[in-house]
């Protein structure tokens, strides 16, 4: 990787950037018309008074080029918390460079600085870059779980039975 690679925590004036990144990321993942975000729902959400999830940005001469962005969750089974990877995206001219792994890396230091018993993520199974990416530093599938998802008015229709 090369050393003029930052690292650092997202600040609110990067809201735009990282919606731009998660634009960015969800063409990538053929899931552009998923996308409903807005720079203030963002701004809300990682900057306002209950915050719900955190990013980090990676930088190179001042351009962002990758972004990371989680929240914590909480493992019964170890009564401990673990920090759920929501999203890591690296720019495709940055990829294979070091920085998805410099990414993961903060992460994990953060995981352990916390007390996080484990860092858990969702990956496309037809991404088989970064599944082979995410084997070599030690992540193992979890093959006998199935994610579940509840949203929209199937999520609203549950709310009011």
């Amino acid at each position: 990787m090369s050393d003029d690679v930052l690292i650092r925590p997202a600040e609110v004036e990067d809201v735009a950037v990282i919606l731009k990144l998660i634009t960015e990321l969800a063409e990538y993942e053929r899931l552009a018309s998923e996308v409903e975000a807005t720079e203030a729902d963002l701004r809300a959400s990682l900057f306002g008074p209950t915050p719900r999830a955190e990013a980090i940005v990676a930088e190179v001469g001042g351009d962002a080029v990758g972004f990371a962005l989680w929240f914590h969750n909480y493992s019964t089974f170890l009564a401990r918390p673990g920090l759920y990877l929501e999203d890591l995206f690296v720019r495709s001219q940055w990829r294979g460079r070091g920085v998805g792994g410099a990414l993961l890396r903060h992460l994990a230091r953060i995981a352990v600085e916390r007390g996080c018993g484990r860092m858990e993520w969702s990956v496309l199974d037809w991404n088989e870059q970064a599944i082979g990416f995410y084997r070599s530093i030690g992540a193992r599938g979890m093959d006998e779980w199935t994610v579940n998802r509840l949203a929209g008015d199937a999520l609203h229709r549950l709310a009011k039975a």
